[in-house]
């Protein structure tokens, strides 16, 4: 039984950077490996990548830090971080992102944006979304406090 080649292409040259992105940043040895079993075509065999991707994810635990915020019970306190523009669009269009963290259980909602300014209506989306699906309900009385972590 052969291995399925769908992404690999033998028929397309490009260079050795382009295809470390591609094919999800493996290391040089790996991608010298697919370029010696004619995997991929490369038009160079020098694999030095200057990648500013790879450090970042291979970073073990980048810390928030203190913020002086105690909470003692889910949902108390969200934090929120909007990131963007992208040099690029996502395949569905999207050129900013935003998260929201609970810092009591630390989880975490991502949500893609098209435009900055749809950061409200997200918001809105995201408070409805915990009003029906959360064990602890958001309490009506109580608003929910969101810290902006970034801009």
């Amino acid at each position: 039984m052969s291995v399925p080649q769908a992404f690999l292409s033998t028929s397309v040259s490009s260079t050795a950077n382009v295809w470390h992105r591609h094919l999800g940043h493996p290391c040089s040895r790996i991608l010298g490996s697919l370029v010696s079993n004619n995997k991929v075509t490369c038009t160079s065999r020098v694999f030095n990548f200057n990648c500013s991707s790879c450090p970042l994810g291979k970073a073990s635990c980048l810390l928030l830090g203190l913020t002086g915020h105690k909470t003692c019970a889910p949902l108390e306190l969200v934090f929120s971080d909007i990131w963007g523009p992208s040099s690029m669009l996502s395949t569905d269009g999207y050129r900013y992102f935003v998260i929201f963290v609970d810092a009591y259980t630390k989880y975490i909602w991502f949500f893609p944006l098209a435009a900055k300014s749809d950061v409200f209506k997200i918001f809105l989306q995201f408070q409805a979304l915990l009003n029906d699906n959360s064990p602890p309900k958001l309490n009506p009385s109580k608003p929910i406090r969101v810290v902006n972590i970034g801009s």
